[in-house]
């Protein structure tokens, strides 16, 4: 064969060989990125999401605009600092009739009710008045310490006696006029649930979803390894690690008084309020943490644990067997007491 003839046959070779490895790249899918991440503003806080994308995942742009929308109306719904939320609306009302509720809404206060009930009254989504009244709602005023007549009237207006739900049409209903219902204790981890269905909805199964501090994981990182989700020293004015809990398939939060305070001829008042006396805990319970299925149910116990205090919320903890971590203050010194397999739960070694 002559050298052209050799030559126009192995160009039609490297020709055919390009044609096919360009196919082969066409039919191959394009490699997913080991983890991206989503942040934004929701419920007062920032929020923040991170996956690992799957072949049928929506693009970033459009999972955040889902999230965001799904956070809004989470927002519209349950916000006691918009004055048009659903919830907003229900508080305003003098009448003590039945009222149609939303089913998230209904979802949140029926789960805030059984958590009351089962908390001896810690949890109690009817403080609000007690919250404001301290200068930690929505009703702003400078620090002070309220009259003992205004505290004994804002605790007569709670009580999870004075409000009814109904399933069938969903419903709510106040006994008294006056009833004022505040789910922040509990409305940030509802939120984490939302979002991580959403991305078990898109087929995302390996996710971290935390909003202010509530958190939820499913799957493991882009290591291959558990999420690791750090807990913060109750140190005012530091910011430093307790300790880095390794979590798959598991919701988190934690409650402190460590952050949200002011302080009257140096004593410190919590913004976390005990519905039994009015005034703000004190307790020695600077921060509890807890592990629970849902996020939800994690956000109102860490609340209800920081109002009954280690003694008592310890005890609970052990009948229900809730991994718990309560890190107590004495003179100046913390001490850590756990429960439920919590210890399985910490990485060790913190690089």
């Amino acid at each position: 064969m002559r050298p052209s003839t050799l030559r126009s046959h192995a160009l039609i070779v490297s020709i055919t060989l390009l044609a096919v490895a360009a196919i082969f790249s066409l039919l191959r899918p394009e490699p997913q990125a080991a983890q991206l991440q989503l942040t934004g503003r929701t419920m007062g806080t920032s929020y923040s999401v991170k996956y690992r994308p799957g072949p049928d995942t929506p693009a970033p742009a459009a999972l955040q605009t889902a999230v965001d929308a799904l956070l809004a109306g989470i927002n519209r719904t349950m916000s006691t600092y918009d004055p048009d939320s659903e919830l907003s609306r229900f508080n305003r009302m003098r009448s003590t009739d039945w009222v149609p509720a939303s089913a998230s809404l209904l979802a949140v206060l029926n789960a805030a009710l059984e958590i009351g009930a089962q908390s001896k009254g810690a949890f109690d989504i009817t403080v609000g008045p007690l919250v404001n009244l301290w200068g930690f709602g929505p009703e702003f005023h400078p620090d002070r310490i309220p009259l003992e007549a205004d505290i004994a009237a804002a605790r007569a207006r709670g009580g999870h006696d004075k409000l009814t739900l109904r399933d069938t049409p969903p419903a709510m209903r106040k006994h008294h006029s006056d009833v004022y219902l505040d789910l922040s204790g509990i409305a940030k981890g509802y939120g984490v649930d939302r979002v991580a269905e959403l991305m078990a909805a898109h087929g995302i199964d390996n996710y971290m979803v935390e909003i202010g501090g509530e958190v939820r994981v499913r799957g493991l990182n882009a290591q291959d390894m558990p999420w690791r989700i750090a807990i913060e020293k109750p140190s005012p004015g530091e910011r430093s690690v307790q300790t880095v809990l390794a979590l798959s398939n598991i919701a988190l939060a934690t409650s402190g008084d460590y952050r949200n305070f002011f302080k009257i001829a140096g004593r410190r008042y919590s913004h976390t309020i005990d519905p039994a006396t009015g005034w703000p805990v004190d307790n020695g319970l600077v921060s509890v943490t807890v592990l629970a299925d849902t996020s939800m149910r994690a956000d109102a116990w860490a609340t209800a644990f920081q109002v009954l205090g280690p003694e008592r919320g310890m005890t609970i903890a052990e009948r229900l067997g809730l991994p718990v971590l309560f890190i107590i203050e004495r003179n100046g010194q913390f001490e850590e007491r756990v429960c439920c397999a919590f210890q399985q739960y910490r990485q060790q070694e913190i690089p």
